[in-house]
């Protein structure tokens, strides 16, 4: 057994034993999971892919004269504005006003809120167009200037949903092509796609929530941050396989940080043609290796690791529950697969490249001294459903 404090004081010290997700496991095949328990002090692991609920609050200033921002449109994309008198929420899937959207279908969706949030990163200008309906202490009207990430107070990631534990796999075994947040879906089960890192993803490691909960240090996109709650739709109550790995969605994280820490090449706007624009981001988790449970869970191999296939064409858009069946991570890396009686190419919309090298980045920040781990503050919920949204009229 061995404690954060522990750990952490290793950290300092420089002489922590740091290994990626990808390493731990070799380690496990080679010594097996005692050794592994007693010998390592924690494991990075790692995802890269979109993540459509992402947002950030951002804070100008007040400007001579004061203004009471009402609505603002950032480049073009309207942030939320209704909060204090220049703070505003900006959302990675928001679309910039008059964006055809799917009016030509399929709608290309070239811009909107993820490419914002990957400017601001990169330190470009961005253009603020601000209204009001003025009062007698802010009566600033409207106004129409430039900034970067550098003029703002604060510019701070918000999060309610990242880091999914694990995913369905998209088909489509309709007569006609798909457009969907999965990409292009071909038809008559002409593909699949899928979206995770795999047995190098931060919550398919711990897979009981033993060691990231409330409070949890996190790498996102370069930056320090942290877990400050659930993510929405977190739903631990469902199928999971002998060595406790969902074989469905499961739990979800709410991660914050700070936009000015970030590095460019890990936010990443994207467009999907015909459904919309969202933000790809690099997230790191390190894992400390208290005990012999936590490291037999590091040991978790793309092999042990099932996901269910879903046809978009019927069971996912009218939500029927029906599965065409389960694939390990495994398969779908080999890039064809045998589905069905049929051969099938398999894309993957998550990066396997830039989740390896988040796991290296943190690795080597931690054993530099710079990146020490953090006990939650309070579990993630271990027994929870999600609910359905009924329409009444």
């Amino acid at each position: 057994m061995k404690t954060y404090n522990q750990i952490n004081e290793k950290i300092s010290s420089g002489k922590a034993v740091v290994l990626t997700a990808s390493e731990m496991k070799e380690y496990i095949e080679a010594h097996g999971v005692r050794k592994a328990a007693k010998d390592v002090d924690v494991v990075t692991t790692a995802t890269f892919g979109p993540m459509c609920s992402s947002g950030c609050f951002l804070n100008f200033g007040h400007s001579k004269p004061k203004m009471r921002i009402t609505a603002c449109r950032l480049d073009g994309v309207p942030a939320y504005s209704g909060i204090a008198a220049v703070d505003c929420y900006l959302g990675a899937t928001q679309l910039r006003d008059r964006d055809p959207a799917n009016s030509n279908f399929p709608g290309k969706f070239d811009f909107g809120g993820g490419y914002v949030m990957e400017k601001l990163v990169r330190g470009e200008e961005i253009e603020l167009t601000a209204y009001s309906y003025g009062t007698q202490d802010y009566p600033l009207r409207d106004l129409k200037t430039k900034f970067t990430i550098h003029d703002l107070n604060q510019a701070i990631m918000v999060n309610p949903r990242n880091c999914y534990q694990n995913y369905n796999v998209a088909t489509n075994c309709s007569d006609k092509r798909l457009y969907t947040y999965m990409g292009q879906l071909e038809p008559k089960m002409g593909n699949l796609t899928y979206c995770s890192a795999g047995e190098l993803s931060p919550l398919l490691n711990d897979p009981l929530y033993e060691t990231i909960g409330v409070g949890s240090v996190v790498w996102l996109a370069g930056a320090r941050g942290h877990v400050f709650s659930e993510g929405t739709q977190h739903c631990p109550t469902c199928e999971r396989t002998d060595n406790d790995v969902p074989a469905e969605g499961a739990g979800t994280l709410a991660l914050t940080a700070d936009m000015k820490k970030m590095r460019p090449e890990f936010v990443r706007g994207c467009s999907f043609v015909g459904y919309g624009v969202s933000l790809a981001l690099g997230i790191g988790i390190p894992i400390p290796v208290l005990n012999e449970r936590i490291a037999k869970h590091l040991g978790v191999r793309d092999k042990d690791i099932r996901a269910q296939v879903i046809d978009y064409s019927t069971d996912y858009p009218l939500r029927t529950g029906n599965v065409l069946g389960t694939v390990t991570y495994e398969q779908l890396k080999s890039e064809v697969i045998e589905f069905k009686g049929k051969k099938i190419t398999v894309s993957s919309m998550s990066s396997r490249y830039k989740a390896l090298e988040i796991c290296q980045l943190l690795k080597d920040d931690i054993l530099k001294g710079d990146f020490l781990l953090s006990q939650p503050l309070a579990p993630l919920p271990k027994e929870q459903g999600m609910k359905q949204l009924t329409i009444r009229k």
